[in-house]
């Protein structure tokens, strides 16, 4: 696998910086030509990811939220990352309308946008450690 371009942000996990995130990875992702439809897919998946970082991995405490993205031929991976609680049961988790904060009137929809919107979802998680999300999405090429 040759990764032909590569970049790395982290972020204060603050609301406020979702925004900012998605922007980022939407610029990076610019590069293979996506359609303003694969564009808006990448932003909502990644505002997701961060959301949940910033929700439930770090809950009420502040932490560091990483994001990796890679262009490997005509793929998009975008790996987003926090050192918060982790999810105990990753595949309850990935249930539609599953939450773990009802409180909050949260729509435990996080995972199934994510999965609807990238071609490859992956979760790497561990209770006390934190938790990785991997996606990718490919594009057609010319």
């Amino acid at each position: 696998m040759r990764v032909d371009n590569e970049m790395k942000l982290e972020f204060l996990s603050k609301s406020q910086n979702e925004s900012f995130a998605r922007s980022v990875v939407a610029a990076f992702a610019a590069q293979l030509d996506p359609t303003i439809e694969e564009i808006s897919e990448i932003k909502t998946a990644v505002s997701e990811a961060v959301t949940n970082c910033i929700i439930h991995g770090y809950e009420y405490e502040q932490g560091y939220v990483t994001i990796i993205c890679r262009i490997i031929d005509n793929m998009v991976e975008i790996e987003i990352s926090d050192k918060g609680k982790g999810i105990e049961d990753i595949e309850m988790a990935r249930q539609p309308l599953y939450t773990s904060k009802p409180e909050l009137e949260r729509s435990g929809m996080g995972f199934t946008v994510m999965e609807t919107f990238m071609d490859e979802v992956s979760i790497l998680s561990e209770p006390g450690k934190g938790t990785t999300i991997i996606m990718r999405k490919n594009f057609k090429k010319d």
